[in-house]
């Protein structure tokens, strides 16, 4: 038997959190896959904004990040096709970070714009984009993909310093108040 609707993780996690942060808002399921995973409207579903969401588990099991996880608290990795984000009809792009050791979740809520102004310079040429994100005990997130072991020192002790590896500043930050 074939399942008419699925819901992946994911979704369920992100609209769960905006159901909790926003309880005067609804999201809503697309019944058909365009690239939207959820839409958000206020209470009268005058004001909406579009998800699209990517959810990983943590990949800090293993190799050289393994030996950094007391200093990181959360983390993901994903592979993403740059036409496609670039291509993206959804206003906002959330990616869901597990916390290590609990059943809590961080969220990347960025634009597809500007996430993919920021590959292009992190990662030029490539349309297949793999992005490791880390988030630290001291509330720093940051795209770590191709970084050096002493980066990824450097990042954990707090000293890592880039403009565009930085996502601090959309780390757990919803962009709706009291409407969308």
């Amino acid at each position: 038997m074939r399942p008419i609707f699925t819901v992946h993780a994911g979704e369920y996690l992100v609209a769960s959190e905006i159901e909790s942060l926003f309880p005067k808002h609804r999201v809503w399921i697309p019944s058909k896959d365009s690239g939207i995973d959820l839409l958000v409207t206020d209470k009268s579903c005058q004001k909406q904004a579009s998800i699209q969401v990517k959810f990983s588990k943590d990949h800090l099991a293993s190799g050289k990040e393994a030996r950094a996880t007391d200093e990181i608290k959360s983390g993901g990795w994903w592979k993403l096709d740059r036409t496609k984000l670039a291509e993206s009809p959804a206003d906002l792009w959330v990616l869901v970070l597990c916390q290590f050791n609990t059943r809590k979740y961080d969220y990347v809520v960025i634009s597809p714009k500007e996430l993919a102004r920021r590959y292009d310079q992190i990662a030029p040429g490539n349309n297949t984009i793999q992005s490791y994100f880390w988030v630290t005990r001291k509330g720093k997130c940051w795209e770590t993909r191709g970084l050096g072991r002493d980066e990824l020192q450097a990042v954990c002790g707090g000293t890592f310093a880039s403009r565009q590896r930085d996502f601090t500043s959309f780390l757990n930050v919803w962009p709706f108040k009291n409407d969308v």
